[in-house]
């Protein structure tokens, strides 16, 4: 290990969470350095004793990313003892600590990666890199063009545009969308902008990472092949670059 690191990069680097959630964790007073409650902007060296809920940190095991078919219903959160309903860690029930890169909100279904590297979780989701996730998207009322044409071009919601995107309509009332950002319930408020409901949410690729054949409610590990595309993906793009 490095003489110092930032609290937050140690924490993603023994496989707790991504950088971002590290904040949160420390933030919130679950995170104890040398017997004392972290704060932000601290300082590991290799003395350091980390705990996180009381739990000692150790050094991170060979690298886990799975691929899960997640339900609608579950929770894309880390164990929280104030969140309320099912957890995708208990769901899964993984052997390791693992936490999943990014969210699904309680209602949409699909695909979901977990991982216990905090630094490839940060480089999926930083969004300057223009990341892509596909979803197919079932609303309440018929698709017109009108509604793909805007939802293409950018739709106002929590203070900003969103980015211009790939709309194409699959079904009388369903349509497949491509975004590189991922502001929170981002379809649902750009379908609710345009005066659409979204029924049903399911993401169906990260990257270069589909859902396929995944039965709902399983998992597996990415393949070989997989990672080496994920990896080149992030190695072009610069995501992997240490801050």
């Amino acid at each position: 290990m490095e003489e110092k690191i930032r609290l937050n990069k140690y924490l993603a680097a023994a496989g707790i969470c991504s950088r971002r959630e590290a904040d949160t964790l420390i933030r919130d007073g679950r995170v104890m350095l040398d017997g004392r409650t972290a704060v932000l902007g601290d300082t590991v060296n290799p003395e350091s004793t980390v705990l996180v809920d009381g739990k000692p940190v150790g050094r991170k095991k060979e690298q886990v990313i799975l691929l899960f078919h997640k339900p609608k219903g579950v929770l894309c959160t880390t164990r929280d003892p104030r969140a309320k309903g099912i957890n995708v860690i208990d769901y899964i029930g993984y052997p390791e600590r693992i936490f999943p890169v990014g969210r699904l909100d309680q209602d949409s279904e699909g695909l979901l990666l977990l991982t216990n590297d905090g630094d490839l979780s940060d480089a999926i989701l930083r969004a300057r890199n223009f990341h892509e996730k596909e979803y197919i998207v079932t609303v309440d009322r018929p698709v017109t063009e009108e509604f793909l044409t805007r939802m293409a071009a950018g739709v106002p919601i929590l203070a900003t545009v969103t980015r211009p995107c790939r709309v194409f309509r699959t079904g009388k009332d369903t349509f497949h969308i491509i975004l590189t950002q991922g502001l929170n319930r981002q379809i649902r408020r750009m379908c609710e902008t345009l005066g659409y409901e979204v029924k049903r949410l399911v993401r169906i690729r990260i990257m270069n990472l589909e859902l396929g054949d995944l039965p709902e409610g399983k998992w597996r590990p990415v393949t070989d092949k997989e990672k080496q595309i994920l990896e080149k993906g992030l190695a072009r793009d610069g995501s992997r670059k240490r801050e």
